[in-house]
């Protein structure tokens, strides 16, 4: 076990500073192959400018990136990243989750000579990065949610006052805050490429895969092929989005103390764990040192996450 984490700390060292190296030596690349590109006007290097806009690596390390293309794991990975606006590539979130996993691993195998609980504790800090990537992904989203309403009403002013569609959305895109402005503005830019609406609204929702903006794509897609007042329609629209909002507030409010009793119930015993090793660390080392001990540390952890899912599932309502 020992030569395990040791062969992979020394891995990690090596690998994030080759990341780091081959992630600005892609930068300089990217910027040479752009000027270059756009100091002429040939049809080839046009479609160079194009290649270089659709380019999406995983990783700067080229054989990396290969490896990582192979995975599905990987395109998820990346998008989560991006819906989090993030300027990560799957790659570094990894390389960043096997550092932290492998150092806490060793320390704890170093000082407690014990392979379950290195691995186990390891486990729970490496994935503390991608904990922080959905965390950060769903502020982002709950930020647009709260921002949608006002949008869709100045949408709502921008086409009474005579304004087409797609003038709505670049006055979105222009006066909102981000996030709502700035997915507005990769969809207003997106049309005025060449994109069909539908396409680019469907870029947005891929983006923001949020239940209230497919309502307001949709709408905008039937008003489109159908006719209609479409003023009338997001102003419905905002209406309903903002009651949807309220209701889920007021769902909260009342779940508040039973989301509360689910991670005080799940972080008791771990909290009380570390006071009692540091009271009396041989009365706890039993565990560790025991068969019957490493059972019973596996048992409650299952008992544990079983309980914080079931606290979980209860207090969570989909609306």
């Amino acid at each position: 076990m020992v030569f395990v984490l040791v062969f992979l700390g020394v891995f990690a060292l090596i690998a994030l500073p080759l990341l780091a190296a081959g992630s600005h030596q892609s930068s300089r690349q990217v910027l040479a192959s752009l000027d270059s590109a756009l100091s002429t006007d040939a049809p080839s290097t046009r479609e160079q400018i194009l290649n270089i806009r659709k380019d999406s690596a995983m990783s700067s390390i080229p054989w990396l990136n290969k490896k990582l293309l192979q995975f599905q794991i990987a395109p998820y990975l990346q998008k989560i990243i991006s819906q989090a606006n993030l300027k990560w590539s799957a790659g570094r979130l990894l390389a960043i989750s096997g550092l932290c996993f492998v150092v806490p691993s060793y320390g704890i195998y170093a000082e407690f000579k014990n392979g379950p609980i290195a691995l186990l504790v390891g486990i729970a800090i490496g994935l503390a990065p991608l904990f922080w990537v959905l965390y950060l992904r769903s502020s982002r989203f709950l930020k647009f949610q709260e921002g949608l309403p006002e949008s869709l009403d100045l949408m709502v002013s921008a086409l009474r006052a005579g304004h087409s569609l797609i003038a709505a959305m670049g006055l979105v895109a222009r006066e909102c805050p981000d996030p709502v402005g700035m997915e507005f503005r990769g969809c207003f830019e997106e049309q005025n490429y060449g994109l069909e609406l539908k396409v680019a609204l469907d870029n947005m929702t891929t983006r923001m895969p949020l239940q209230d903006l497919a309502i307001v794509a949709t709408a905008i897609m039937i008003q489109k092929e159908s006719g209609g007042n479409l003023a009338e329609v997001l102003d419905k629209t905002s209406h309903v989005i903002r009651e949807r909002f309220r209701l889920q507030r007021q769902v909260k409010t009342h779940t508040a103390q039973g989301r509360l009793t689910g991670w005080i119930l799940t972080g008791l015993p771990v909290v009380l764990a570390f006071l009692l090793y540091f009271i009396n660390p041989d009365m706890m080392s039993v565990l560790w040192h025991k068969p019957m001990g490493i059972k019973l540390i596996w048992m409650a952890v299952g008992m544990i996450c079983v309980g914080g899912m079931i606290i979980r599932k209860i207090v969570t309502l989909d609306f």
